[in-house]
């Protein structure tokens, strides 16, 4: 039986995939800061007679402390993670701080990824198929980078957020595997396609709208479970790679530049120990 660890894993895509997993008989944890949404995924699993291997981690993953809670958690109840899923965000119309005093969507979409990933690669070390899947790329070119205001305090736009958030993630990824070049854990972006899944977020009437209409046109969520389990259960992917759909993404382009990936680790390890919340 494998372990599966969800971000985002309360509402759409990342619930779905919860409930996948557990019918394939694995054990999943779900991570998500909505109490009522968790317990929902709970009731779900039990209907279908999986209570036992599921369980639900209340977190708010924009907070580097509530990373932290979680990792201790995790390292305790799952020694060995087989299958790691990034899906946690949240689109904010407007800019928002967290308590720590980081830009909410840089916080949740990146540093939580980047805290998680590298905190839990000693468990998935342990895996005999180990794989951490982000489901926020890949995001485009490097252009999409704002490097002298990476938390937008100058000119906030959501969307422009987001699009950096998910070339952050990509970068991530580069640096990860290549801080991690002897280990066999797969490391797999994944953009499933437009969903209707859970949009969560505060939006201006003006989003909403153009979210409403997303959701309209998207794809049914379990057709996008289908496309990424497909992905994962081909194991002649590479320790890198990434997919637009079932369009491969060139991983050695310059939109995944090593020196920007490690560019982004030195200043999020110095943004990290300039705040107290690095060790």
């Amino acid at each position: 039986m494998r372990t599966v660890v969800i971000t985002g894993g309360t509402d759409g895509i990342g619930r779905a995939l919860a409930l996948s997993y557990l019918e394939r008989g694995d054990r999943v944890v779900i991570i998500g800061r909505n109490t009522e949404k968790g317990n929902a995924a709970l009731e779900a699993a039990a209907r279908r007679g999986a209570a036992e291997r599921i369980e639900f981690l209340p977190a708010d993953l924009s907070l580097v402390a509530e990373n932290r809670r979680i990792l201790d958690t995790l390292t305790d109840s799952c020694p060995v993670i087989d299958l790691l899923f990034l899906g946690a965000r949240y689109y904010r119309s407007t800019r928002a701080l967290t308590e720590e005093g980081f830009e909410s969507s840089f916080a949740l979409f990146y540093l939580s990824r980047y805290l998680l990933t590298y905190g839990l690669a000693e468990n998935l070390e342990r895996a005999d198929a180990p794989a951490v899947v982000d489901l926020s790329g890949p995001g485009g070119d490097l252009s999409r980078i704002h490097w002298d205001d990476l938390q937008f305090a100058r000119s906030y736009d959501p969307d422009a957020v987001m699009h950096q958030c998910g070339k952050l993630s990509d970068l991530l990824a580069v640096a990860f595997t290549r801080d991690h070049p002897s280990h066999h854990i797969r490391y797999i972006l994944m953009h499933p396609g437009l969903t209707a899944t859970g949009f969560t977020g505060e939006y201006s009437p003006e989003d909403a709208t153009t979210v409403a209409d997303m959701r309209r046109r998207g794809q049914p969520v379990d057709a996008a479970v289908a496309r990424i389990v497909r992905h994962l259960d081909d194991r002649r992917t590479a320790s890198l790679s990434a997919f637009m759909q079932d369009t491969s993404v060139d991983i050695e382009s310059a939109a995944f530049d090593p020196r920007a990936a490690r560019r982004l680790a030195d200043h999020t390890r110095t943004l990290l120990e300039g705040a107290g919340l690095q060790h």
